[in-house]
């Protein structure tokens, strides 16, 4: 359950990131094209961020480790835009899916989209009592 709530809120939040025109990222929906389309487009490419992130952040996370030390975790932002234009390449690569025009711009949008996950985290976050 918790990985779809997670899928949904990064799901919205690439389609926050698309509708930033200087970020030049593009959903391409599956065809014909229609809002049905794009939406269960967004939510394929959120699912594809989700894993990439599970499987391939973590190995990168814990290879980075001594450059988060290091750079006292700024590293976190250049690992994260590589993840999101690592997803737009295996999306992209199948006719469908994320286009991000270049890497620095994958940072950014990596950057919107953690900001908005941090805010929907602190909105869904069950209190403790």
């Amino acid at each position: 359950m918790r990985f779809l709530i997670r899928v949904v809120i990064n799901a919205f939040a690439i389609w926050v990131v698309t509708l930033i025109d200087p970020l030049q990222v593009e959903v391409t929906p599956f065809a014909p094209g229609e809002t049905l389309q794009f939406v269960l487009s967004l939510l394929a490419v959120a699912a594809v961020f989700a894993i990439v992130n599970t499987v391939i952040g973590t190995v990168l996370k814990i290879l980075a480790f001594p450059l988060y030390i290091l750079t006292l975790g700024l590293i976190s932002l250049v690992i994260n835009g590589f993840l999101f234009w690592l997803t737009g390449w295996f999306t992209e690569w199948w006719g469908w899916g994320l286009t991000v025009e270049s890497f620095w711009l994958g940072v950014l949008a990596a950057l919107v989209i953690s900001i908005i996950n941090w805010i929907f985290g602190i909105i869904l976050r069950p209190s403790k009592r």
